[in-house]
């Protein structure tokens, strides 16, 4: 059974940082490219960032610069650190694996980032 399990979301300051976890089960983590997805309210989901098995990377544009995504292969693991947060940021962060080379993907169950001051 697939399991995608986020964790680090909660409250943020404008300007400060978080930094989400997901750990995966259940798929071999090597064949996948692993990334995170977000909605806001009244807005569809949308691609933040994006890793490759071989550690290629891409960002939405809004998140360019102050987004970094990585993965530890070891502990099937996927990160986000966020910096310099925006209100905009505010949203439910899903993980997401998708099989490379395939249609076959995966969603987590989300966590909640929220930005305010």
């Amino acid at each position: 059974q697939v399991q995608l399990v986020e964790s680090g979301g909660g409250m943020g300051q404008p300007g400060g940082s978080l930094r989400l976890s997901c750990a995966a089960s259940g798929i071999p983590f090597g064949s996948y490219a692993m990334g995170w997805d977000r909605q806001a309210p009244g807005k569809e989901r949308e691609l933040v960032a994006r890793i490759g098995g071989s550690g290629h990377t891409n960002y939405a544009d809004s998140v360019k610069g102050r987004f970094t995504i990585s993965r530890d292969n070891a502990k099937n693991t996927v990160y986000l650190q966020m910096n310099s947060l925006k209100p905009a940021d505010t949203a439910v962060y899903y993980c997401r694996a998708d099989l490379i080379y395939s249609t076959t993907y995966h969603w987590g169950q989300g966590t909640q980032v929220t930005v305010s001051s």
